[in-house]
């Protein structure tokens, strides 16, 4: 059971929009939650909008949900690269 994966086909909203104002595209699942680890596969979304334009149209997605290991591995890089980002320094260079 821990290294198993499960797909879910569910109904989607995509909306796109690419003008002056926004760019963004965004996925809209029906009465699922998406997790760390799980990939998400949406089918007959528009891969191009002109600008100018904002498309919202409704498709199907493809949710795999991750196993134990794949949620834990994916929640221990995120840590990790956080982390990271403590690491800035706003110093200008020079030990004292």
């Amino acid at each position: 059971m821990i290294a198993t994966h499960r797909s879910i086909e569910v109904p989607c909203t995509v909306d796109i929009e690419h003008t002056t104002d926004s760019l963004h595209a965004y996925v809209d699942l029906a009465g699922i939650d998406v997790g760390p680890g799980d990939r998400v596969i949406v089918h007959g979304a528009p891969t191009h909008v002109a600008f100018g334009d904002r498309v919202i149209c409704q498709c199907y997605a493809t949710v795999t949900r991750a196993s134990v290991l794949d949620r834990l591995m994916a929640k221990l890089v995120g840590y990790r690269e956080l982390t990271e980002l403590y690491e800035v320094s706003f110093s200008d260079g020079r030990a004292e």
